[in-house]
């Protein structure tokens, strides 16, 4: 029989060695030698999938084949293996990896291996745990000088969304008719002091912030929270926009979407589906008032849709769906049980 040739290697080095043998009792013995492990009870493995090689898998084993060779008590999974390897390296050998790479991006040319190189250099690189600008002076360029921690401008970025959020239902006003105007700008001025109280709900993206309050870890991981139609995300979208700038840029285009937790209550076999401000919630808001028949209109209800968690998920720009999410849901309990004062209890 004529001797296939075959590649090996140990999992703990990227080293490979020429072997040639008749049997696969004649390859473990000439790869433990190489790698100077004991004979017995090693076991050989296809490096890209982790398949075992044993003495009727031998002769199919395409020449040249790369593979592992392990003491007993280990296992290789192929490529998941390798993943796990680098996973490991990644949280204990960061300035080592951040170096190899660099002298890996400066002579590749592959515009796809260039990329994933220049992104591996860029995460790896980021300052995560410094908070102050002087710790930390990259990440705050382009961001005004009155922010002197990442908390500061990260809590400030959410109050500018909720803030945008109210004026959308301040302007929504404009449009409708006198006799309801006046009342829906008074719920509206309610809305907006119970946000100034709040601080405009900035507490979401600040990772200072107690676990229950916040959408971040302690470190300040985000992970998308999936489209309006879906309970989890499917591609585990996350981003740490107290990393770096350009993480923190990038964490601009993530939306917090109005969608249902609950809040309208839908026909049996119905899947509920996300609130819109303009196509559902105002709309539904300005009709109360034309229906409330002497009571008093539950504004805090419109409030959590509008302003809160109860109804916002944050989600990537690619999980955002912007069309009409196509409501069909039975008219909510929009008004109070009995008539109250509209104001705010301090």
């Amino acid at each position: 029989m004529v001797p296939k040739p075959f590649k090996i290697r140990s999992p703990s080095s990227g080293r490979k060695y020429g072997v040639a043998a008749r049997s696969l009792k004649e390859l473990r013995s000439k790869a433990c030698v190489l790698l100077q492990l004991p004979v017995s009870d090693c076991q050989l493995y296809l490096y890209e999938d982790g398949t075992e090689v044993t003495e009727d898998y031998f002769q199919h084993v395409p020449d040249h084949s790369e593979l592992i060779l392990l003491p007993p008590g280990e296992s290789w999974h192929g490529y998941v293996s390798e993943i796990q390897r680098f996973l490991d390296a990644f949280s204990n050998r960061t300035d080592d990896i951040v170096l190899a790479a660099r002298g890996l991006l400066s002579d590749e040319e592959a515009p796809k291996r260039r990329k994933l190189l220049a992104d591996l250099i860029q995460n790896l690189s980021e300052n995560i745990s410094a908070e102050n600008r002087e710790d930390d002076g990259k990440w705050f360029e382009g961001v005004e000088s009155r922010f002197k921690t990442k908390s500061s401008y990260m809590r400030y970025s959410c109050e500018s969304r909720i803030r945008g959020y109210m004026k959308e239902v301040g302007n929504y006003a404009s449009a409708l008719h006198p006799a309801v105007q006046a009342k829906f700008k008074r719920i509206a001025e309610v809305m907006l002091e119970r946000l100034k109280l709040e601080r405009y709900n900035g507490s979401y993206f600040d990772r200072r912030e107690d676990e229950k309050v916040c959408l971040c870890t302690p470190e300040g991981w985000f992970s998308c929270q999936g489209p309006f139609d879906m309970e989890h995300c499917l591609c585990r979208h996350s981003i740490n926009p107290y990393g770096n700038k350009e993480s923190r840029v990038l964490f601009s285009t993530w939306n917090l979407d109005h969608v249902v937790f609950g809040a309208f209550v839908c026909r049996p076999g119905l899947l509920p589906r996300g609130i819109e401000k303009k196509r559902t919630v105002l709309p539904t808001l300005a009709e109360a008032f034309k229906d409330r028949d002497g009571r008093e209109v539950n504004w805090e209800y419109f409030y959590q849709l509008l302003f809160t968690v109860e109804n916002l998920k944050l989600v990537h720009i690619a999980c955002h769906k912007k069309g009409n999410h196509n409501l069909s849901c039975d008219k909510p309990k929009i008004f109070r049980k009995r008539k109250q004062p509209c104001k705010i209890r301090k």
